[in-house]
This record gives structure tokens, C-alpha cells and sequence, in this order.
């Protein structure tokens, strides 16, 4: 099974950007493996339907983004499978969240939507410039890496933890230029 760890946000409005930045650690700090199964990670930043093709190519995507839950405090982190969305999700958020919901939905009316996993985290701040998150978002993301670990292991991978990067440390380098 060829899976998909898709980190979704806008990297420079704070806590908005902790799906990138979560998947970008979790491809820094830990080797997976698996006998039956391949794994990919990839910023999709807020491409939202232009990652259709991508996502399509997989057989089961796990996607790091964003929510707003109605009941939910900042930092509280929420995991649910598409096609049972909790009651208390309201998708009201950011513009890039409601175009990735859109996106999800496009898939299905085509058959082209994998099976998917959310992990989300509802932010406090998406409207300022900068790549600083919040505490309540940097402490929640830790409860999303062990979340994925866990759901990647049921899978049947195996992970080796190879580096110690911080979140805030891969958000902060998320605008660096590479040479």
C-alpha cells in the first residue's frame, strides 16, 4: 500500500502552518519502514485542489492540518477518519481549509478520494504574519507526532527516531533558502 503523509497550512501565518511543519519533523526525526508498505511526506502548503493528482496516486493518506471543532479549546487535537467526521467539526477555519475540504469531497464525487485519517489541531492564531506558533499549538503537535506513530505502527511500519528536531525549529527554517 503506497501511503500519504500530506501536511497542509500556510506556513507563514503561525499556528495555521503546524501541518507542514509537523510533517516536515516527522520526515526529519524518524526513519520508517515496512516490508508491504511505502510512505511519503509532502507540504502541500495550500494547494488544495491542485494536489488532486498528486493525492490520487495513493492508496491511503493521513493528513496533518488545522481544524475548528465548535466544543474545542486552542491546542486540542482531534483524530477521525473522512468519512465519519466528528459532530462538533464545524470546517469553518481558514480559507485553505475550507478549499481542502472541498478538495476531499471533489475526490469522492470522482472515486478518486483515498481512504484518509485527519489529525488536526485547532489553532489561535491564522491571521498574523510569521512563523512563530503558539505554545497550545507547539504542545498539541506533540500529542499529533504520537498520534501518527501510533496509527503508522497499526499500519505495520517501524520507526527509528534519528534526529531531535523541534517543531518550532523546522517552522522557523520552513522559509530558509536552500542552496
Amino acid at each position: 500500500m503506497k501511503i500519504l503523509c500530506l501536511g497542509i497550512g500556510n506556513v507563514v501565518c503561525a499556528d495555521e502552518g503546524v501541518g507542514v511543519h509537523l510533517c516536515r519533523t516527522l520526515e526529519k526525526n524518524y526513519k520508517f519502514s515496512s516490508n508491504e508498505h511505502t510512505l511519503d511526506f509532502i507540504d502541500g502548503g495550500t494547494l488544495a485542489q491542485r494536489l488532486i493528482p498528486v493525492i490520487a496516486e495513493y492508496d491511503y493518506m493521513i493528513m496533518l492540518d488545522c481544524v475548528d471543532a465548535n466544543d474545542g479549546q486552542i491546542g486540542d487535537v482531534y483524530f477521525f477518519d473522512f468519512e465519519n467526521v466528528p459532530n462538533s467539526i464545524s470546517w469553518q477555519g481558514s480559507a485553505h481549509e475550507v478549499e481542502m475540504l472541498q478538495t476531499l469531497m471533489m475526490m469522492d464525487m470522482s472515486g478518486d478520494r483515498p481512504p484518509t485519517k485527519i489529525i488536526g489541531i485547532i489553532p489561535e492564531v491564522i491571521a498574523d504574519t510569521t512563523l512563530e506558533m503558539t505554545k497550545p499549538v507547539v504542545e498539541g503537535s506533540r500529542l499529533m507526532e504520537k498520534i501518527f506513530l501510533k496509527h503508522i505502527s497499526e499500519l505495520g511500519f517501524s520507526y527509528e527516531k534519528v534526529a531531535d528536531f523541534d517543531i518550532q525549529e523546522v517552522a522557523l527554517s520552513a522559509c530558509e533558502r536552500v542552496e
